[in-house]
């Protein structure tokens, strides 16, 4: 087949792949540029993005702020040309900060999820001569139709595109526990949903408005079946843990290629999401009953009660991008048990692209 390029807002980018964004300190700019410079988009995560910054403890926000646009212009540094985006959860207390950081250093696209971003073009609005494409991250028609109609009638916008992220992605999921358990959704049903949702909004646009696949793509093959099934692109993220250029400890990558299937679980996260993960010593002790007694530094996401939580899921994960896995965990989709070697982003893009193309 021929491999369809992906437009979004005012960027195009040759391959419809989308390095999705792998918070806390997972997917930064090194990982980014590595798969911009190749002609996909990249992603920097946003989520405790200034944990490295000396001031974090005592000022996460302006931290967090500084950190985003500093990683921003350096994978524009490492990837002149190509496409950058970030991700930013709207459940994140900073969470317009950030946004504003984003447009002042001219991010190519802001992916929001974890909750509905309804009111994100207000911010942009701020910014007129912003390029920045806006694209929600939603798990169903509902709240694609949702928040066509609210961008519409609240500030006369349509989302650029949309990322519709299925049951099988790793960390936190959008669906209840008990529907990922029983398997009540699939992502083609879902798509098939969301593309109808979307369209008459379409129309109304006069352009179309690009939906993107997530969870459990691994293959070229799976790309070529939903680009077939209507979709304009897919993003992936556990694939990308396993490569040179991420961002993670080398122990994190290796936690994947350790990985089996049947550790690849369901959690349920301190801040009142279910969350996908590979089992460890830290998680069996959290189900168990342990308590992780901590003092709350950041109150990082909105849902959090400190109070009530088992352990501060900011230093869990913290401590797993830094190889402390001990003290922590890693997120996982729930094909991460594939992976069994670290290879290059560009190997990677390149077995992908021949996979499209054979199927």
């Amino acid at each position: 087949m021929k491999i369809p390029k992906l437009k979004i807002g005012a960027h195009e980018v040759e391959i419809p792949i989308i390095q999705g964004g792998m918070g806390v300190g997972i997917s930064m700019h090194s990982l980014a540029a590595a798969v911009a410079s190749l002609g996909a988009i990249g992603i920097i995560a946003g989520a405790c993005v200034g944990f490295l910054e000396p001031d974090f403890a005592k000022r996460p926000q302006a931290a967090n702020k500084r950190a985003l646009k500093k990683e921003i212009a350096l994978a524009r540094q490492a990837a002149p040309g190509g496409v950058i985006g970030v991700n930013i959860m709207v459940a994140m207390t900073d969470y317009e900060d950030l946004v504003k950081a984003a447009l002042e250093a001219k991010a190519d696209i802001i992916f929001s999820g974890a909750g509905l971003p309804l009111t994100q073009p207000k911010i942009k609005k701020d910014y007129p001569d912003s390029k920045t494409a806006l694209v929600p991250i939603i798990s169903s028609g509902r709240a694609a139709s949702l928040l066509c109609k609210k961008w519409l009638h609240s500030y006369d916008y349509l989302p650029d595109a949309f990322v519709l992220e299925g049951p099988k992605a790793g960390g936190h999921l959008g669906f209840s526990l008990k529907d990922l358990v029983n398997n009540r959704y699939r992502l083609e049903q879902l798509l098939d949903e969301v593309i109808k949702a979307v369209d008459p909004y379409e129309k109304i646009a006069g352009r179309p408005i690009p939906i993107i696949v997530a969870g459990g793509v691994y293959t070229g093959q799976d790309i070529a079946r939903f680009l077939n099934l209507g979709a304009s692109g897919v993003q992936m993220a556990t694939r990308f843990v396993v490569t040179e250029e991420c961002d993670a400890s080398e122990a994190f990558k290796k936690e994947h290629i350790r990985a089996k299937k049947e550790d690849i679980v369901f959690i349920k996260s301190p801040v009142g999401m279910p969350g996908r993960a590979i089992k460890n010593k830290f998680l069996e002790e959290v189900e168990r009953g342990k308590k992780v007694p901590f003092k709350c530094l950041y109150h990082c996401i909105k849902t959090c009660v400190p109070r009530k939580a088992p352990y501060c899921i900011s230093s869990a994960l913290i401590n797993a991008q830094k190889g402390n896995l001990e003290e922590g965990f890693a997120f996982a989709g729930s094909n991460a048990y594939r992976s069994n070697k670290i290879v290059t982003v560009k190997e990677l893009i390149e077995e992908l692209l021949e996979g499209i193309k054979k199927a």
